[in-house]
């Protein structure tokens, strides 16, 4: 089983429900089973500094990905920690979910490119 914990310190309503179903369904179609997945919405401010602490760049964005175990060889009896996908409602709106895939999809240690824009395309057609 995926277990999807919500968090949302944006300041804003989101679908929180609708984003775990989501998540479990994408994560579920990549042969991800189970795992924690931690998924998480803020405030721009919060994005900004994230991008800013993580990545050298000061700048809101609409997702940040932060891995943990992705599809890495775990001992057994070890769970999966997947890790946290962080979206930005503020910048987002109403398209949440093509970032949302986008975020998770770097989750399981894809880069950008063909493979990726076609997976991407498959879950949010």
């Amino acid at each position: 089983m995926i277990s999807v914990e919500v968090s949302n310190r944006s300041g804003v309503e989101v679908e929180e429900e609708a984003a775990a179903e989501l998540a479990r369904s994408v994560l579920a179609g990549e042969g991800v089973v189970e795992g924690e997945l931690g998924l998480h919405f803020v405030a721009p401010e919060e994005m900004r500094f994230l991008k800013r602490e993580h990545l050298g760049v000061d700048e809101v964005t609409d997702v940040l990905s932060f891995p943990i175990d992705a599809r890495d060889e775990l001992a057994p009896g070890l769970p999966r920690q997947l890790g946290d996908a962080v979206l930005c409602p503020q910048v987002v709106g109403m398209e949440w979910r093509p970032p949302l895939v986008h975020g998770l999809l770097h989750l399981l240690g894809h880069d950008h490119g063909p493979e990726m824009e076609s997976k991407e395309a498959q879950w949010t057609a």
